[in-house]
């Protein structure tokens, strides 16, 4: 569910903002077999092999693979970012990820919910609205331990600065969380993506030196 990059990086400042959103099209990938390949890039297909495989549509996403090992891989676009992320409207945004069982069963919600709101026409401030409302009336699962993600493709687009940055693990937390993120000498980022604005999870992130193929991946 990330498509900003972490705190620090060159992503904030880019060089283009997305006032509003693109047309629907722009969001579409036309090619179902190409966006299933996308997302299952997010992890060694050890894992995403099995995984179920989801593809956005006109009005949410649909299964286009059933799996059965209880990861659920997708295309994240760029509306689950921060609120006061520039590119929160950006159609070029692609991220795949790879969740856990218990990222499928707790963080996916929330993404459908927002891709729900996104493809209805809600504007930015009334998609914050709505999860705002959504939360207070406990309409989301809670937060399940464990809950983590795979996002190691190379052939991912998080930004117009970071282009496929770098490829890591995302591990969601209760906010709040105190894993030593973003310290001198420390491997964890703590992304700005959730932060308690307004979804109370802290999302924190560690570069692996492989793409999901098993490449070697450049430093950051």
């Amino acid at each position: 569910m990330v498509v900003a990059a972490a705190q620090g990086s060159p992503a904030q400042n880019p060089p283009h903002a997305y006032p509003v959103m693109a047309p629907l099209s722009q969001y579409l990938m036309a090619d179902r077999d190409a966006e299933i390949a996308l997302a299952r890039s997010a992890a060694p297909k050890s894992i995403s092999g099995d995984a179920t495989v989801l593809v956005l549509g006109p009005h949410g996403y649909v299964t286009a693979v059933k799996g059965k090992n209880g990861f659920v891989c997708l295309v994240d676009r760029a509306w689950t970012a921060q609120f006061d992320f520039p590119e929160f409207w950006n159609p070029r945004l692609r991220g795949p990820m790879c969740l856990n069982p218990p990222a499928a069963r707790s963080i996916l919600p929330m993404t459908f919910k927002r891709t729900e709101l996104a493809l209805a026409g809600r504007s930015k401030d009334q998609i914050m609205g709505d999860i705002k409302a959504a939360l207070a009336s406990k309409a989301f699962p809670p937060l399940e331990p464990g809950a983590m993600c795979y996002m190691m493709s190379k052939q991912g687009y998080l930004n117009d600065e970071a282009g496929h940055w770098v490829p890591h693990l995302m591990f969601y937390t209760p906010l709040g969380t105190n894993w030593g993120a973003d310290l001198p000498g420390s491997p964890v980022m703590l992304n700005p993506q959730f932060h308690g604005l307004p979804e109370p999870i802290d999302e924190f992130m560690i570069p692996t030196d492989k793409w999901s193929d098993g490449t070697p991946a450049p430093s950051m």
